[in-house]
């Protein structure tokens, strides 16, 4: 059973950076891409960003395109969301999942904790 493990998060100022990880385990890692999502109070859960299997292809919401870097390392099952100049529409809990490529991005297992960002000065 696949298995996500977000960490990371916190209170940040606006204009601040914070680096979220994600280890991954019960599937084959390096087979699927892996996506971060993110869900805020009265919205909807939203694809923020996605990255291939070899980590050749990225992809962003227009959101946090430019702010936002995702990247992965196959060897650690881990995929990782940096995120700079951080506003406070960017507050959030944070998840990721996976997905069968870069152009099916359904999330294909359950969630997982998810890591709560907070931009607040």
């Amino acid at each position: 059973q696949a298995q996500f493990v977000e960490s990371g998060g916190g209170l940040v100022q606006p204009g601040g950076s914070l680096r979220l990880s994600c280890a991954a385990s019960g599937f084959t890692f390096s087979m699927y891409a892996m996506s971060w999502y993110r869900l805020a109070p009265g919205k909807e859960r939203e694809l923020v960003a996605l990255i291939s299997r070899a980590g050749i292809i990225t992809e962003y919401s227009d959101d946090v395109k430019g702010r936002f870097t995702i990247s992965r390392d196959n060897a650690k099952n881990t995929v990782y969301l940096q995120m700079r100049s951080l506003e406070s529409e960017d507050t959030a809990a944070y998840y990721c999942n996976a997905a069968e490529s870069s152009v099916v991005t359904t999330p294909l297992h359950d969630w997982g904790k998810g890591t709560l960002v907070t931009v607040s000065s």
